[in-house]
């Protein structure tokens, strides 16, 4: 999910009352929420676990696990220093150890569980397994879980500065709402996972993924992989619950040609792609001396973001008359 909603619902658990806890608590949540994407800068890692986005850093282990302590410490550390040099805290709260170190892994696990929503997938079990785990739940930038959150953060505080008792109900009903919004989707995106078996073309995917619409959230874009072809469905419960409403021909991914099984292995940049990639296609274009290689994802084949998802390699090519 984007930082935004990461941090909306770091907020919004902080609205709960959770953040009177302790000093520092609506912080904890907030970073905690968000701690796992800082493997955005660590791409150039030897460790692969540890370069690869979604990996490590949103791991059970990793981000679940080891990483709040981290943060509480760190902001601990911040505390104890602010109180050194006097710093005036206007909530009045005192600094509960315990209490932060909570916060920061209530907050630190719902990255995960949102970053699990998106087709884009999380490696739930690294180092220990590569293995990626998807629900299709919710689109990268839901809008209906922006507002459903930005409301009850907004309402939570404008009760507390009224003073009204249990100010953090909006919070929490919003919280509840986003629960029920996401199980919704889960729900829908599994029926989709169906669909190319239960209804034409009746097929026997061995893996499938349905990517949520942004706005019109219950309609699903089905990409599936059988047998070395790649397709594409769409799907709407509200047209026909068990089959899809509409597919297209096969397309080979060309992922066992000679040419693209020696490019895989060309560059590092292509090596990474290909482990993170989990629906790969390849386009081939031969010319006299060489030949192009052009890997993409079916997962994110769209124009408005093919560009993101595309690595390209040419190789020599020997043959006849050729340096």
């Amino acid at each position: 999910m984007d930082n935004l909603t990461h941090s909306l619902v770091g907020w919004a658990l902080a609205e709960t009352g959770l953040k009177r806890r302790t000093r520092k608590g609506l912080a904890a949540c907030v970073l905690a929420a968000n701690m796992p994407d800082i493997d955005v800068f660590f791409g150039w890692a030897p460790w692969p676990p540890l370069a690869m986005h979604r990996g490590f850093t949103h791991g059970l282990i990793g981000g679940v696990l080891l990483m709040p302590p981290l943060l509480a410490g760190l902001l601990w550390l911040l505390d104890r220093w602010q109180v050194r040099r006097g710093v005036a805290f206007p909530s009045g709260l005192a600094m509960h150890f315990g209490w932060l170190l909570a916060l920061c892994y209530l907050g630190a696990i719902t990255h995960p569980l949102l970053d699990w929503q998106n087709t884009y997938a999380i490696q739930l079990l690294s180092p220990a397994s590569t293995h990626w785990f998807h629900a299709d739940g919710l689109f990268i930038v839901s809008p209906y879980l922006l507002a459903m959150l930005g409301a009850g953060v907004w309402l939570s505080r404008r009760r507390a500065k009224q003073a009204r008792p249990r100010a953090g109900r909006p919070a929490l009903a919003a919280l509840g709402s986003a629960v029920v919004f996401i199980a919704l989707n889960m729900g829908i995106s599994a029926l989709a996972w169906r669909a190319p078996h239960s209804g034409a073309p009746h097929a026997d995917p061995e893996r499938v993924f349905a990517g949520p619409q942004p706005l019109a959230f219950w309609r699903r874009e089905v990409v599936w992989r059988q047998g070395g072809m790649v397709r594409f469905g769409t799907y709407d419960p509200l047209r026909s619950l068990f089959s899809l409403t509409g597919y297209g021909d096969p397309v080979p991914d060309n992922m066992a040609d000679p040419h693209v099984r020696r490019a895989a292995h060309a560059t590092a940049e292509i090596r990474k792609f290909l482990a993170w990639s989990q629906m790969p296609l390849a386009r081939i274009a031969e010319e006299r001396c060489r030949i192009t290689v052009t890997f993409t994802d079916a997962r994110f084949t769209g124009p408005a973001v093919r560009g993101g998802f595309t690595h390209a390699v040419t190789l020599p090519v020997q043959a006849p008359g050729c340096p």
